[in-house]
């Protein structure tokens, strides 16, 4: 008979007389009972009260629900004694002999004995009971029919599961594993105690305590201190327990720690990290696109817009970056074209805009399925590639440039009216956020995604600063100063959320650190 090895053998209880049938020889009846036990939300003894019902200066957390959840715990990382020890001396069980006899009947798949057990847990709720009298029904009809007794099943299912009257679907479905188009799995530990689990999320939680409750508790605390953090964005991103999590200001990126480098003849109008942070992208106004070694500050390749594919018009590099494993890249023309290409100069993708379409900018996702760029002055398109299907992005002010996130569900959105919005396009296009502070009163300025997690936003400004915002809260953070010229682009380095590069109208990339680096 199987047991969950997490805890020690289950107390059990005695049924009434007319119910003895329903358990199994393997499974005798306990030898006290009480059908009405009173729910393990009060403590079974005395000695659970001697300090007072609640613990904690706040007065907030319920002392047996405490204990128990301890215990819970105990036993889940495998000291049995400790938890044995606890439930004897604290006068508080993890659960009652009634839930303990429940717990026995279905890891030994007793689904009789099961059902039976879930009766006397005194449960008022009928629609509980019907949900969970389904599941164990369900389980009775799927052990017959591998054991090759279709008949009985069939009975089962008629008398015993459709008189239940509720997940028809799921009727239907069992109903086809009788003529042999559905697939039954194997029983297994595992696959009992997930059954288990499963009846216990439709009982109520006082009953039994969930699978890993303090550790869900405890995460979600952590969870909440490291969303407070405005400045969270540290390289080991495990938290402690010992002390209140708070990250020092420090961790942001805020002074040149590398080269400056130093080729281009105009203004830096796009800079771009590829996926192993060796390397930068960047391209001038109405310059070539050159590509950057960081250790080093060497410039390795220089790109024209010849030589990748573009027919000259007399117009200029908008922006580039590096796409998939960063063996490719893409370019865009001001007004005109986009085109993705090698770094051997093979093209290998192009798209033709039209004469009244502003390309301001683009960006491809990393399967080269979706492509994005400025449709209109003030909307966004997202063209799937494959299936020709637009989606949209409308603004109501005209949008400058924008950028992907890592996960490609959010786009940061530039605007004139000096606005930075972020959008959720998972699905349909949501407005989510808004962040200001910087300055843009005609110049392309372009923001980012960066640091742990991509939690903050940075962008660059007319008045040579670059500006951080935590991107959760929209708080501005810090407001950078080294260039002596407008910031045109910002571009967070995508495996150390300690660096950041930016591009500027002084002819310079400056790449940034933390303090400590």
């Amino acid at each position: 008979m199987e047991r969950n090895l997490d805890e020690p053998p289950a107390k059990r209880i005695k049924p009434s007389a007319p119910e003895l049938g329903k358990f199994s020889d393997s499974s005798s009846p306990p030898h006290h009972s009480n059908p009405s036990d009173k729910p393990m939300s009060e403590p079974s003894s005395s000695r659970g009260q001697i300090h007072g019902d609640t613990v904690g200066s706040k007065g907030l957390i319920n002392r047996v629900e405490f204990v128990r959840v301890i215990t819970k715990a105990l036993y889940t990382l495998g000291y049995k004694n400790a938890g044995a020890s606890l439930e004897q001396e604290s006068g508080i069980q993890l659960h009652s002999d009634s839930v303990n006899l429940f717990r026995e009947q279905v890891l030994s798949r007793n689904w009789d004995g099961s059902l039976t057990a879930l009766h006397i847990l005194g449960i008022s709720d009928a629609d509980i009971v019907r949900s969970a009298s389904f599941l164990i029904l369900e389980q009775k009809f799927l052990q017959l029919l591998r054991n090759g007794k279709a008949t009985d099943a069939l009975e089962v299912l008629r008398r015993e599961i459709t008189p239940l009257g509720i997940n028809t679907k799921r009727i239907h479905e069992l109903c086809s594993y009788m003529i042999g188009f559905g697939k039954i799995g194997g029983e297994s530990p595992s696959s009992t105690m997930k059954v288990l689990e499963e009846l216990q999320k439709l009982l109520p939680p006082y009953l039994m305590v969930a699978e890993k409750r303090l550790e869900h508790l405890i995460e979600a605390a952590l969870t909440m201190q490291k969303n407070a953090c405005p400045f969270h964005n540290p390289l080991d991103s495990s938290l402690s327990l010992y002390a209140d999590h708070r990250c020092r200001k420090d961790q942001i990126p805020s002074q040149t720690t590398q080269h400056t480098l130093c080729g281009h003849l105009k203004p830096v109008v796009t800079a771009s990290w590829n996926p192993d942070d060796t390397q930068l992208l960047t391209c001038g106004w109405e310059e070539d696109i050159r590509r950057w070694d960081v250790q080093s500050g060497q410039c390795i390749g220089s790109y024209q817009r010849e030589t990748i594919g573009f027919i000259s018009y007399g117009f200029g590099f908008i922006s580039c970056g590096f796409i998939s494993d960063g063996k490719m890249f893409f370019s865009c023309l001001n007004g005109m074209d986009f085109c993705i290409s090698g770094f051997n100069w093979e093209r290998l993708k192009r798209l033709k805009g039209q004469r009244n379409t502003n390309f301001s900018d683009m960006a491809v996702t990393k399967d080269n399925n979706i492509i994005i760029f400025t449709d209109k002055n003030s909307a966004l398109q997202l063209l799937d590639v494959a299936l020709q299907k637009k989606r949209f992005v409308e603004e109501e002010h005209t949008i400058t440039s924008f950028s992907l996130s890592k996960d490609e569900d959010f786009l940061l959105v530039d605007l004139v009216n000096q606005e930075i919005h972020l959008w959720s396009i998972k699905d349909e296009p949501k407005l989510v956020m808004r962040f200001n502070g910087h300055k843009r009163t005609q110049l392309l300025i372009r923001s980012c995604f960066g640091g742990l997690e991509q939690g903050f936003v940075a962008s660059g400004s007319e008045d040579s600063r670059v500006y951080i915002w935590h991107r959760g809260t929209g708080t501005l953070l810090e407001a950078l100063d080294g260039h002596s010229g407008a910031v045109n682009c910002v571009s967070w380095n995508p495996t150390n959320p300690h660096m950041l590069a930016s591009a500027s109208d002084d002819w310079t990339i400056r790449v940034w650190g933390t303090k400590t680096c």
